[in-house]
């Protein structure tokens, strides 16, 4: 447990949630923090609301079920007024995955997920991830960054290598992903075309139970297809899969026309699963210079490894730059390391995706 700091150094943190239990548990995890504090509570929407609009925190954890008015009416009115990080806290089930999904899109920072008895059943990863969560969102471009350290706010200056000249054409895209990337997998998968011509495997960190609506959120928005991936599912054009949460995904090669995905446990004791890093180790062993890697918004150095074997493997890496990343972890730590080829913002992913593979549209006959 970590001393506390000067109260005017720490991050001012709301807790909005009707139940007493979660109010405490999640309390007590902010306020062990020496980084953070408590600065109000609410039982309510309604008195959620009051509270921000007196105390103005820095960042909100907010209930996505309460009464007077539900968390996602609470958020719209959050964005509305007075734009602020917002971490959602929900259930770990297919409505819970729903809703916050449906809250990412309003605006939310990010969310805690929690089992059916409360967070309080496992404090020490309550404690982590709200932690974790609650700095990573001061630190967003919606949160108090003048209390942060002046060097930690200083944006790195990187070279950037035109995808034009690279010789080989990536075969197979594996995108991974974190904090943030709900919405930026929005912003960029549903920009390609429905006759892209190679695979897609999309890795992004979230509780088990997730993944499933995300897929369907996505293929509802998408003109190729997107499915959560599933043991022995052939990889290739107009198909983009979602490794499941709760499975690492690799992908072996059979043979130059046919791939195949594998679910496993294996390896064991990583932090995220699915990892990044195991998938995109995997696709460069099998895919070599004809393997691409795009790493996005997120917390942690998932990736690196991943992004690093990619580039020496004679393939193609892009990465989001710092102004458009929610969370500038993922991201940085493979640009430092100097294997990103090309580093773009949010907006420019899919164009770099496209000129990658010498993508052309089909002549309309």
């Amino acid at each position: 447990m970590n001393a506390a700091g000067p109260a005017a150094s720490r991050i001012r943190v709301l807790i909005a949630d009707d139940s007493a239990v979660m109010r405490t548990a999640l309390s007590r995890a902010v306020d062990s923090a020496g980084t953070m504090m408590v600065c109000g509570t609410a039982r309510n929407g309604l008195e959620a609301l009051e509270k921000i609009r007196q105390m103005r925190p820095d960042v909100v954890t907010l209930d996505v079920e309460m009464p007077a008015l539900n968390g996602l009416d609470v958020l719209r009115q959050i964005m509305k007024e007075f734009p602020r990080p917002v971490i959602m806290v929900g259930s770990l089930t297919q409505r819970g995955a729903e809703t916050t999904l449906e809250a990412l899109d309003i605006g939310a920072f990010d969310y805690l997920a929690k089992d059916e008895g409360g967070p309080v059943t496992d404090p020490d990863r309550v404690l982590r991830e709200l932690i974790e969560k609650i700095e990573a969102a001061a630190r967003s471009p919606l949160g108090r960054t003048h209390s942060l350290p002046a060097a930690a706010l200083q944006p790195p200056v990187f070279l950037r290598s035109p995808l034009e000249g690279l010789h080989s054409t990536p075969e197979v895209f594996v995108i991974g992903t974190s904090t943030g990337g709900p919405k930026a997998l929005q912003e960029i998968l549903p920009r390609l075309p429905g006759d892209f011509p190679v695979g897609i495997i999309v890795v992004q960190h979230m509780p088990a139970g997730f993944t499933a609506p995300l897929a369907k959120r996505l293929d509802s928005l998408c003109k190729l297809r997107v499915l959560e991936g599933t043991d022995g599912a052939t990889l290739g054009p107009g198909i983009i899969f979602i490794a499941p949460a709760g499975k690492h995904l690799t992908v072996s090669r059979e043979s130059p026309r046919h791939s195949t995905i594998t679910l496993s446990d294996d390896p064991p004791g990583t932090l995220h699963k699915p990892a990044v890093d195991v998938t995109m180790l995997s696709v460069a062993k099998a895919f070599g210079r004809h393997a691409a890697g795009v790493i996005l918004t997120g917390m942690g150095t998932d990736g690196m490894l991943g992004m690093t074997a990619i580039r020496k493997a004679g393939g193609t890496t892009i990465g989001q730059d710092e102004a458009t990343s929610a969370v500038y972890g993922m991201p940085r730590c493979c640009a430092e390391s100097g294997v990103l080829q090309s580093i773009v913002p949010l907006s420019g992913i899919a164009g770099e995706i496209l000129l990658a593979t010498k993508y052309r549209a089909r002549e309309k006959g």
